[in-house]
């Protein structure tokens, strides 16, 4: 049975929140609150978010993206996803040129910012040491993403995975819910793409290197490389 929207909304608004609250992972909490005490030096008159970082974007998404986790001093500073750092720059301006962004920007949150259709959310939601979660804390936190997709899918069609961890972490995602995934696994790669079988009807899943610093700045991954994916999810959107 498919939830009426005001009531998926809703929902979705409430998993956010516990989200925000979530202490299940003792190494990550430990870890965002102390980054959130110390702050860098530039940031030290901010107020840290150092708690769990929500999605962001439309709750009734036809694209949905899925990246690593937050950044220290990024979205574990500003409490918005892919917001704070270099990544996000890199993200939102490609999101702007192909049209899913309202502006190439998101410096904080009630910036203005606002995500045509597209929501944006992580494989893991707390600031991790090294950027490296363990396999553990992926797999606790995996619940949270296996909950907001059973809310998003009915107006899913496009999920762009940055990253080989959101790649791993949509499948087990889309698995755990019962979807059909083909075999063998499909293998990650930028611009790799994958049909997936949903409730609702196919989901095409699309593979980009993350915007890291590493990648952008080695020219791993370029501005025409990061919006032909994206652009690719933008032409899918349901009219």
């Amino acid at each position: 049975m498919v939830l009426p929207e005001p009531v998926r909304i809703e929902r979705l608004a409430r998993l956010d929140a516990q989200i925000a609250r979530c202490r299940r992972c003792p190494r990550l909490v430990s870890w965002r609150e102390q980054v959130a005490r110390e702050k860098r030096a530039s940031y030290a008159e901010e107020e840290y978010w150092g708690r769990g970082v929500p999605a962001f974007g439309s709750a009734t998404p036809s694209v949905l993206i899925v990246g690593l986790a937050p950044a220290a001093h990024g979205a574990n500073r500003t409490g918005r996803m892919f917001t704070g750092d270099r990544s996000g720059d890199w993200l939102y301006a490609s999101l702007h040129r192909v049209g899913l962004a309202s502006q190439p920007t998101s410096t904080r949150r009630g910036d203005g910012l606002a995500l045509h259709g597209t929501r944006i959310t992580a494989a893991v939601h707390c600031a991790p040491p090294d950027n490296k979660p363990t396999t553990e804390e992926k797999r606790t936190c995996g619940t949270w993403l296996d909950r907001e997709l059973a809310l998003v899918a009915p107006t899913v069609r496009t999920v762009v995975a940055l990253g080989s961890i959101g790649w791993d972490a949509v499948l087990g995602a889309v698995r755990e819910a019962g979807w059909e995934v083909p075999r063998p696994k499909p293998r990650f790669g930028h611009g790799a793409e994958a049909v997936l079988g949903g409730p609702h009807g196919e989901v095409l899943l699309l593979g980009s290197y993350h915007p890291s610093q590493q990648n952008t700045f080695t020219g791993r991954l370029t501005e025409p490389m990061l919006d032909d994916v994206l652009g690719r999810a933008a032409a899918r959107m349901q009219p």
